[in-house]
């Protein structure tokens, strides 16, 4: 896991390694002050010793201007290294999971991969940066002034080797029972962000149906979860800093009674008024170090659940990968079906697509039928890899989609899904998604093929008007007419429309088609559709039942061979023959 996250380092590994180096050098300093000022208060103000008062004096100044020196520079490194860290750590994530397919990403929702890029990566670099630090700082700390310690009077420093372990157990016990209490709250933290997600995309229908109570209600439900939680695991770290003071106040006074009656006793042979005060700054610097590592453990177990989600991410391998030698042209548009399953679990019981078998000339409109759940969006998912076959083989241009380049393929695919989606910018920027590199003449000219070329004149800042994020400030119609023009704008071999004219009104939906058949004559259409009159005209229209393929041909042959779509058309136009 750690070392999965550590990849992110890179080009901030420098910081990273001096950060401890120059904690280290701030270490040393501070477990030598101490020493220093014992010196100072034996040699020189017990004494009366000018000379060794001004000679420790500056050495004493000194030192704390070096260890002041060397504390700032590693607070400023290490802030590099953690924001270093911290950035890559999102930029690693964020290509990752532009890397998943449908599949990879079906396993995670979206409100858990915003919380995981965001409230996790937080954690995780908060605690990387502590480690870096007060990892190496508090177990140098802790040994160096014990060693210290130690040279001056065993028997005192023995109290330090009786509390050490207690405390750590203790604190160890508390972290213990705290890390499932954070495990769990991440989760709730993946349910809250998808409450949110919910009620924003879907503000209109909620206010549609009045239903703000109860979003309100869910949301404050799900709130005070995350308060239950929270409360309950900073109640168990509570116990830490109580625990701390009574065991550093007992070292200093066990230190103080223990060193004021050797000093006492022994008439200052074994034991000097100096030694007694740096061994209790050493009792105050050997128990912060095991703070420090408290704190340490406390982040640790914050952040490990955080660690541990981002890991999952970046361990994800993608169902769905270039092949060694790929295949980098899509000689044509023709499309080939072969005995074709599809299912989007592995271990489903039942496909979504069975043994399907069609072949689609190159050029050739085919319109798809089919009820809600028949499989159509599944089956033309499948031709730009968005899904891989589960059984079966599909060809595009005469060859198997998995020998080509998914980039290759997928830029002969332009798809206008059912789930139409803009993004905040202008027309010109949502349109240039299709070609960054088109020109304003290539932009006008397929929104002419798309219908959409009026609507946009009629914006007092035409192309240049801004769209808001989800394209809220247009109609739905609207929406998906620019959505058709993106797709045009790739120039495909494969252009597949998804249920995308539905918004549309009929005279529009027909003045589409009627462009495409006379402006893209070479590219391969396919249009899924709920209206007969969408796919009336196609050269060959496919019925789809149940994930099977029930019947194809004309719109004439299937009224006379099909009874589904006799059903559907029937249906549809009932009203207008009355």
């Amino acid at each position: 896991m750690f070392k999965t996250l550590l990849k992110s380092v890179r080009e901030y590994k420098k910081y990273a390694i001096m950060t401890p180096l120059l904690v280290m050098c701030e270490t040393i300093l501070e477990v030598v002050i101490p020493y220093l000022m014992a010196k100072l208060i034996d040699e020189g103000v017990y004494e009366g010793n000018m000379s060794n008062i001004y000679k420790f004096g500056i050495m004493l100044i000194c030192g704390a201007l070096l260890s002041l020196f060397f504390g700032v520079m590693s607070a400023i490194i290490d802030s590099k290294a953690g924001s270093g860290f911290g950035k890559n750590l999102r930029k690693d994530l964020y290509y990752k999971v532009q890397t998943y397919s449908f599949s990879n990403i079906d396993k995670f929702s979206a409100s858990s991969l915003i919380t995981r890029l965001t409230t996790d990566v937080s954690w995780v670099t908060m605690a990387f940066q502590m480690a870096i630090r007060n990892a190496v700082r508090a177990p140098f700390m802790l040994l160096s002034a014990l060693v210290m310690a130690f040279t001056i009077n065993k028997k005192i420093s023995l109290i330090f080797l009786l509390l050490i372990p207690i405390l750590a157990a203790l604190l160890g016990l508390i972290s213990s029972k705290a890390h499932p209490v954070f495990k769990k709250l991440f989760t709730k933290y993946d349910d809250l962000n998808n409450i949110v997600e919910e009620n924003t995309n879907g503000i209109r229908v909620v206010k549609s149906f009045v239903l703000e109570d109860e979003e309100i209600k869910k949301f404050e439900d799900k709130s005070q979860e995350i308060y239950n939680l929270f409360s309950k695991a900073t109640r168990i770290l509570a116990f830490n800093n109580p625990v701390m003071e009574f065991t550093m106040y007992s070292a200093m006074i066990g230190i103080s009674w223990v060193g004021a009656k050797i000093i006492v006793n022994s008439n200052m042979t074994e034991l000097t008024t100096g030694q007694l005060a740096s061994l209790i700054t050493y009792s105050t610097q050997i128990l912060s170090a095991i703070m420090f590592i408290t704190m340490m453990i406390v982040m640790g177990t914050m952040a490990l659940a955080s660690a541990q989600r981002l890991t999952e991410l970046l361990k994800e391998e993608t169902d769905i990968k270039n092949p060694e030698n790929p295949i980098e042209k899509v000689d044509d548009g023709s499309i080939e079906f072969k005995n074709v399953s599809f299912s989007y679990a592995k271990d489903a019981t039942s496909k979504v697509l069975n043994n399907v078998n069609l072949k689609i000339d190159s050029g050739s409109t085919i319109g798809i039928i089919g009820g809600t759940g028949s499989g159509k969006s599944s089956l033309v998912n499948l031709i730009p890899r968005l899904y891989d076959v589960t059984e079966g083989e599909l060809l595009v241009g005469g060859k198997n989609v998995k020998d080509y380049d998914l980039e290759v393929l997928r830029d002969s695919v332009s798809c206008v899904l059912q789930k139409n989606e803009l993004f905040s910018g202008s027309i010109k920027d949502n349109i240039r998604w299709g070609n960054e590199n088109a020109s304003d003449e290539e932009i006008v000219e397929v929104c002419k093929l798309a219908q959409a070329d009026k609507f946009i004149e009629s914006f007092p800042d035409k192309y240049d008007t801004h769209i808001e994020q989800g394209g809220t400030n247009v109609s739905g119609g609207q929406k998906q007419r620019l959505c058709i023009a993106r797709a045009l704008l790739k120039k495909p071999k494969i252009l597949i429309l998804d249920d995308s004219t539905s918004a549309v009104d009929t005279k529009t939906d027909q003045l589409i088609r009627d462009a495409f058949k006379n402006k893209i004559p070479n590219t391969t259409k396919i249009i899924i559709a709920q209206r007969i009159a969408s796919v009336q005209d196609s050269d060959k229209i496919v019925v789809l039942d149940d994930g099977k393929i029930n019947g194809i041909g004309t719109h004439d042959e299937l009224m006379q061979t099909n009874e589904i779509y006799r059903e559907v058309y029937e249906s549809q136009t009932k009203g207008k023959e009355e």
